[in-house]
């Protein structure tokens, strides 16, 4: 029988009319039976950044990532990685089995690490490791890797969120210790330094938006990852003009953390992402037969092989650091910001289908 939205109110009703009717007719007091509670769930305790426990987050890290990688288990990997690098290591592996290779692996040398003195129950916790990262089997590609691992709350596994590469011949800043040996941290708006840290991610995608007639050029050195990646856009529009495809770039902000230290002679160093999005479309999009755009070969793992529709949608995600000097005294000459770190890699791309 199918109850009906009007029946079943009184239905409803009766029910603890019959029930108090059969607790009468029992016979005698019953016992009432009164639930247990849930058990309580111990509420974390906050644990206190040191040197010590940076350290240890920092090993675990690298034996569990190795792990991951040798058994090609994308996800263990992602287990202990956030933010950007999640992103970042889904690409990676996603690149590795479409190619048919293992997993890059890295062998690591003594980290150096920068631990901010951190209230212990204020949260996300955070600090930054500068250490040589050579890929497994090639003794030649060393590079000092700059690391930034995040805790979001109390009895949370610390992660990876953020991994950049200083760029050949650069040197990591000194960044300034007090008595205790913990690094000093930069506030967003600090503004003793050139550009406030929360700033410089828009102040580079400016200079890659706008070229070196910015004005964010005044405060940013030109460079192949800045003013370059305005000329690189320029030549790529050209090129799929010729073509009789349409091309855009733009750099954009991401919404992953950053971070910022006090480096020696009031300067800063500011460790931040940005994404790159680029759209390629058939220009003649309405013909009969239109053209696709050809897939690019950075991005064919992405992809299924095929452009369902006449446009190319492209996601890269790039990982930055960059010195941020400090404000020069009036009658002295003002240093500007440099990008002294880059990485990234492709991390979306899909063709949507015309639309009716």
């Amino acid at each position: 029988m199918i109850w009906t939205s009007r029946k079943l109110p009184a239905v409803l009703l009766a029910v603890p009319v019959a029930l108090s009717g059969l607790s009468a007719c029992g016979g005698g007091d019953r016992p009432r039976v009164v639930p247990s509670p849930l058990p309580k769930i111990p509420t974390p305790t906050p644990e206190p950044l040191t040197q010590q426990s940076a350290a240890s987050a920092f090993r675990a890290y690298i034996a569990n990532d190795d792990v991951a990688r040798a058994a090609g288990d994308e996800r263990l990997a992602l287990s202990w990685v956030s933010d950007g690098q999640a992103v970042l290591t889904a690409a990676e592996f996603r690149r590795a089995a479409f190619d048919g290779d293992p997993v890059r692996r890295y062998t690591y040398g003594t980290p150096k690490l920068w631990v901010p003195k951190l209230k212990p129950d204020v949260y996300p916790q955070w600090f930054v490791a500068s250490v040589p990262r050579t890929v497994a089997g090639q003794p030649k590609s060393t590079k000092t890797a700059l690391m930034a691992f995040t805790r979001r709350a109390a009895g949370f596994d610390w992660t990876l969120s953020f991994a950049t590469e200083l760029r050949p011949k650069v040197k990591p800043p000194k960044v300034v210790t007090d008595a205790e040996g913990y690094a000093v941290p930069l506030a967003t708006t600090d503004e003793s330094v050139l550009i406030r840290p929360r700033e410089v991610p828009g102040i580079q995608a400016t200079m890659a938006s706008e070229g070196p007639d910015s004005v964010a050029a005044k405060v940013m050195t030109a460079g192949d990852v800045t003013t370059g990646y305005y000329r690189q856009a320029r030549r790529e529009i050209k090129k799929a003009r010729g073509k009789g495809f349409v091309r855009q770039v733009v750099f954009v902000a991401t919404p992953y953390p950053y971070f910022a230290l006090r480096t020696e002679h009031g300067a800063g160093l500011v460790l931040y992402s940005l994404l790159r999005t680029s759209m390629t479309k058939t220009k003649n999009a309405d013909v009969p037969k239109p053209v696709k755009p050809p897939i690019p070969g950075e991005i064919a793992h992405l992809l299924d092989g095929t452009v369902e529709g006449v446009e190319i949608d492209e996601t890269e995600a790039y990982q930055y650091a960059a010195t941020d000097p400090a404000k020069a005294k009036k009658g002295h000459d003002q240093p500007k910001a440099d990008v002294i770190a880059v990485s990234g890699a492709p991390v979306k791309a899909s063709t949507p289908p015309v639309k009716d």
